[in-house]
């Protein structure tokens, strides 16, 4: 008569527990059931990044656009191959400083409108050293 490794039912750790403690079983046969069900976690890269070498996350320091929902300390996802549209939130280099602002453009004129009222709407002239280095696509806030 053979003896069988008997597994208990108190946890001992991984360690120990080898590929050869696990029972065979048919290769060719279906997978249970409940594998099907089964949930893997969550990857915040697979869910937040869609351009992986395209992609930045920079923290927002100051309060320009807490009406829009991102305040100082949020950090940002910015995607730098998302093309600025209308209303999209970019990361904007206006006369050599990094700005968080609501992009917004007429048919000549292009606005980075500030979302919180103490901020003023930058009109950005053909002649200003400006350009959008990336737009935002989430945000991530720690409570």
């Amino acid at each position: 008569m053979e003896v069988e490794n008997f597994l208990g039912s108190s946890y001992n750790g991984t360690k120990q527990f080898t590929q050869h403690h696990v029972p065979t079983a048919n290769a060719t046969g279906f997978g249970a059931a409940a594998d099907d069900y089964m949930e893997r976690g969550i990857d915040l890269n697979e869910q937040l990044i869609r351009n992986k070498p395209a992609t930045f996350f920079m923290r927002v320091s100051g309060n320009s656009m807490v009406n829009a929902g991102i305040f100082n300390g949020d950090i940002v996802v910015v995607d730098k191959s998302v093309k600025p549209t209308n209303n999209k939130i970019v990361i904007a280099v206006y006369e050599g400083e990094m700005l968080i602002r609501r992009y917004q453009k007429t048919f000549n004129q292009l606005f980075l409108v500030a979302e919180a009222p103490k901020f003023a709407t930058i009109e950005v002239s053909p002649l200003c050293d400006c350009r959008i280095w990336g737009v935002v696509t989430c945000v991530i806030r720690q409570l």
